[in-house]
């Protein structure tokens, strides 16, 4: 409800905010939320490693029982095969009757019986216990990149207001004086363009040289250039794994190895000789490859549409122009050539999330649209669009 007070709050402000005073006191408003919204996610963080540690405690009881109940299977079979060794008539000789000597027999069997049955439902049960284990991990991954997008955005609105604080000492609250300091403090066409542009997946090249590539996956798609740079910029990260790491330790064995080693089988790579996105402390998979972090599975299901539209059959998730075109073409399915705001916010929470993306929708969503206005504004200054 105080969240909620807060966003009602920047929704006033910012029909207000023209002048100098009003953006300081909006840029105030919306640090608020976003504290509470930082303690929310640690409160979050805290219940999850709670449950976490839990699950480590059954998980690690379970397995204790699975190797004790292994130990008497073993020797359960031992027994069977020693009995089964001796002589039947001596085995017989050994009791009192005819049918004692069946019975004895008998039980050793039904022990056995017994102890395998009670192995297989341990070994289910440690099963669904590692299944929980890796969704509250991948869950617990996801609140820290909420967190680490909800820190950058407060520290990016920090950075504003210190900015806006110190124009408002310099020109003395006059107005007309701060309008004319923040045009000269804008960067020319010619610094825009020579400035780097780092990639999500590693690489960097000019933001003009960027630009080309977005545009050209814009024509074919429909999407805005604007939106695929703000997707791509390595800013976009966050909490993502992007490290270089080998694709046997990271990345997930039955949904993307044996489609990873397809891949590189197709494009003649040595398949130990390109990295992947590493994985997490808490065991999430990574695995995702080249500039637009693609992990391979998605990317099989991309590469003929790729190949279509950029001749490079196969298309290379390594090379900087498949890979803007993937993420292209992923945002299109995802609704982003709509063009609206609602539409392309929901379709970078999809790209980040997935499943959970509404989780992410005003976070990573709404960071990712505002930073593709701000590539717009950068476009139209240095005359490229």
């Amino acid at each position: 409800a105080e969240i909620d007070n807060h966003q009602n709050n920047i929704i006033n402000l910012q029909t207000q905010a023209k002048t100098l005073n009003q953006s300081i006191k909006l840029l105030d408003a919306q640090i608020n939320k976003l504290n509470l919204q930082i303690k929310a996610t640690d409160l979050q963080l805290k219940k999850l490693d709670s449950n976490l540690n839990t699950l480590n405690i059954e998980t690690a009881k379970t397995q204790s029982s699975i190797d004790e109940t292994q130990d008497l299977l073993v020797h359960a079979l031992k027994k069977i095969y020693e009995e089964g060794q001796k002589n039947l008539l001596i085995v017989f000789l050994s009791e009192d009757t005819l049918s004692e000597a069946f019975t004895a027999v008998n039980d050793l069997t039904s022990v056995e019986e017994q102890i395998k049955n009670n192995l297989e439902q341990l070994v289910i049960l440690k099963s669904n216990l590692v299944q929980q284990k890796e969704d509250l991990s991948a869950e617990r991954q996801e609140i820290l990149e909420l967190k680490a997008i909800q820190e950058v955005q407060k520290k990016e609105l920090e950075t504003k207001k210190k900015e806006k604080d110190n124009l408002m000492k310099l020109t003395k609250g006059q107005e007309s004086q701060y309008q004319e300091l923040l045009k000269k403090s804008q960067q020319t066409a010619a610094q825009i363009k020579s400035r780097i542009f780092t990639l999500l997946g590693g690489g960097e090249m000019t933001f003009e040289e960027a630009y080309k590539l977005a545009k050209y996956a814009s024509e074919q798609t429909g999407v805005r250039a604007a939106l695929i740079l703000a997707i791509l910029d390595r800013e976009s990260a966050f909490g993502h794994n992007v490290g270089k790491c080998n694709w046997k330790t990271s990345m997930h064995p039955t949904r993307d190895q044996s489609i990873f080693i397809k891949i590189t089988e197709e494009l003649n790579i040595n398949p130990d000789s390109v990295y992947v996105s590493c994985a997490n402390t808490d065991g999430a998979y990574g695995g995702a490859m080249g500039p637009a972090q693609f992990i391979p599975s998605t990317w099989w299901q991309y590469k003929d549409r790729i190949a279509q539209i950029t001749g490079n059959n196969p298309p290379s998730p390594w090379r900087n122009v498949d890979a803007f075109v993937a993420t292209a073409l992923f945002l299109k399915d995802l609704g982003a050539a709509k063009q609206t705001y609602a539409a392309e916010r929901e379709a970078a929470a999809r790209y980040y999330a997935g499943g959970r993306w509404r989780n992410f929708l005003y976070s990573y969503g709404t960071w990712v649209v505002e930073k593709a206005q701000k590539y717009e504004a950068d476009i139209r200054n240095s005359n490229l669009g």
